[in-house]
């Protein structure tokens, strides 16, 4: 049931809900531009005050309803009004104590706070409790207690302010409350946790925080580090989440770790599931480089010393469970390790100058780094000819801005069914056919994609930062921009089937740093540094002949559902001809990519009766057939 908020006239800020308190059938709303009354009987809004001084619309961080009156926490003081006729009119609000107050709360008496101070009181008389605090929370209000989380520790006080007890749960904490004077902490990453150190927590990762992510059959990996501008490491010290097909895994190792952590990225060996290697991006000797672990436990660390030397970022198994490693900043060169597994070591290959690199990529022996800087930057094309260790017949091309890159800088790259590269760049998208033979070209050249907007050719994605590209099993792309969220794109690029976003769909960012799609299942990972998102796509792993066909929603009932039929599980170039009961043609089309939307319409472009129809679809060559059928009811 949504409901939208009567929204004034002059306010073009954002509309985002910063709190709700509901008491009895009453709502009030706290949003930026002030406070809304919403009647929980009637599903409808009644006042709102707009909080506005010279222009300028002042937030409601939180508010309560004690006694018909509300009480709203500012930047600016404890803001209050009976809930009568000049509600709507801020001028008429009583500022009851001036200060920058984020928290409040409501039961038997009314508590809010700024960082430091809590005051509790009646509504007219409030007195600060008896302690100090760093960096408060959360409060809440019981009808016995007032309850205030702090940064790490949880106090209780009675009703009336006097201090029963506290406990310092030595984490970071975002609410608690007490039950027969027991406290429970809402921890950052523990989920809740009592006073005995015992914790309650659903099974999951042991953080939002996420970076990058490697799939394995029913196995998820999660990376949690970072860079800003490409370079700069971001230390959230979490080091990687695994789920290893029952449960997740948050290893040891990263718990008791002595410095700081900078996972970049995780792979797990197709070869041996229970093997992982991850890299460390920091400078700390010792603490840097490449590790391996097993069973999610420590074995060992290679490329470790240097300083700034060794920045590795990204790792990649080949089709023959080769392990390729992108390195930067060995002689100032970028390059790359590959692992030798009979002595457990890595050998060093330096190609070309360039700062810094992204995750690698392979393809029928050939490996691609994206290199993200401006100055020197590019997409390293290296032809490794299936034997790493025999360089002797290697060749290599860096694609650049002088070959019609919009930049030098290439944040992610993917290679599609047909072998085209799509290279996404900091201020664009192009694409390089046959990328074998660029290789000896002297000058090869990127092209853009050219897409008609309204009546006019326009470049697709041009002077978008592209974060990454993948490609499904039917050829379909996925294409996420920095701040833009992701398209789902045709296999040539020319249509856009969905652009998710933060504002229509459970995206937490509209910058998306990895996607993967699990081509088993059609399932898409969005990974986001705030959490990872699975969408149910319609696109499994797609050949030539049929898969499990599946057509959905069906039966197709027009008071339910009023959008396109799907089919998934056709060959990846499907001739589909759908007629009716009695054998008459209605429509006919060729799906590419291993799935097809019908919109009901027969060939005049009116909707078909209500009645069963058969699809009848054939492969491209005629040698693998299936069937299905479609309930419509109008």
């Amino acid at each position: 049931y949504v409901v939208d908020i009567p929204i004034a006239a002059g306010y073009n800020g954002e509309k985002r809900i910063n709190h709700i308190s509901i008491t009895g059938n009453l709502a009030v709303i706290s949003v930026n531009y002030g406070v809304s009354i919403f009647r929980l009987d009637k599903k409808e809004f009644g006042d709102s005050a707009f909080f506005i001084n010279n222009g300028v619309y002042e937030a409601a961080k939180e508010a309560v309803i004690k006694d018909n009156s509300v009480y709203v926490a500012t930047a600016t003081g404890l803001k209050s009004h009976e809930m009568n006729v000049t509600f709507p009119i801020f001028s008429s609000w009583n500022t009851v104590n001036a200060g920058n107050f984020s928290q409040i709360s409501v039961g038997s008496t009314i508590a809010y706070s700024n960082l430091n101070t809590v005051y509790s009181g009646n509504g007219t008389t409030f007195t600060a409790l008896p302690k100090g605090f760093n960096s408060i929370r959360d409060i809440t209000v019981t009808p016995q207690n007032i309850i205030v989380a702090d940064a790490l520790e949880i106090s209780i006080f009675t009703s009336t302010g006097a201090f029963v007890k506290s406990f310092d749960f030595g984490e970071q904490l975002n609410t608690g409350f007490v039950s027969n004077s027991k406290i429970f902490a809402g921890t950052k990453t523990s989920g809740i946790k009592n006073e005995a150190g015992d914790f309650l927590k659903p099974d999951g990762p042991y953080s939002n925080t996420s970076y990058k992510i490697d799939l394995l059959g029913n196995q998820v990996l999660i990376s949690s580090g970072g860079r800003d501008a490409y370079d700069t490491p971001v230390f959230n010290n979490f080091g990687y989440y695994h789920f290893n097909g029952t449960n997740w895994v948050y290893p040891n190792f990263f718990k008791t770790f002595p410095g700081p952590l900078n996972v970049m990225d995780a792979v797990m060996n197709p070869a041996k599931p229970s093997e992982i290697f991850f890299v460390n991006w920091t400078p700390i000797d010792g603490q840097k480089g490449i590790y391996r672990m097993e069973n999610d436990e420590y074995k060992n660390i290679y490329a470790s010393t240097g300083n700034w030397l060794n920045r590795v970022a990204g790792l990649t198994f080949d089709e023959n469970n080769q392990l390729f490693v992108s390195s930067a900043a060995n002689s100032d060169k970028i390059g790359f390790y590959y692992y030798i597994p009979g002595s457990d070591s890595f050998n060093l290959v330096n190609v070309i100058n360039s700062g810094s690199t992204q995750k690698p990529f392979t393809k029928n022996g050939i490996l691609y780094i994206p290199a993200p800087f401006f100055g020197g930057g590019g997409l390293l094309i290296y032809d490794y000819k299936n034997t790493p260790t025999q360089l002797g017949d290697d060749r290599f091309k860096m694609i650049r801005k002088n070959n019609n890159l919009p930049a030098d800088g290439v944040v992610s790259a993917a290679i599609d069914k047909n072998d085209d590269v799509w290279i996404g760049t900091r201020i664009g998208l192009r694409i390089l056919q046959n990328p074998s033979a660029a290789i000896d070209e002297d000058n090869p050249r990127t092209e853009p994609i050219i897409i008609e907007e309204n009546g006019v050719g326009e470049e697709l994605f041009r002077d978008s930062p592209i974060l990454q590209i993948e490609v499904d099993g039917g050829n379909q792309k996925w294409v996420s921009v920095d701040e833009g969220g992701v398209f789902y794109l045709s296999s040539d690029g020319q249509k856009t089937f969905n652009h998710f976003t933060k504002q229509n769909s459970p995206l937490p960012t509209n910058s998306v740093t990895d996607i993967k799609v699990d081509k088993q299942t059609g399932k898409v990972y969005f990974v986001t540094l705030d959490g990872v998102m699975v969408y149910q796509g319609d696109v499994l792993n797609v050949n030539e002949n049929f898969g499990e066909v599946l057509v959905y929603p069906n039966p197709v009932v027009y008071a339910n559902y009023k959008g396109n039929v799907r089919i998934r599980g056709l060959a990846e170039k499907t001739n589909i001809r759908i007629t009716d009961a009695a054998g008459n043609l209605v429509h006919q089309a060729v799906a590419k990519g291993g799935y097809y939307e019908w919109n009901l319409n027969n060939q005049r472009g009116v909707r078909v009766a209500s009645g069963i129809y058969f699809v009848l679809m054939t492969n491209s060559d005629g040698t693998d057939t299936a069937t299905a059928k479609i309930a419509v009811v109008n």
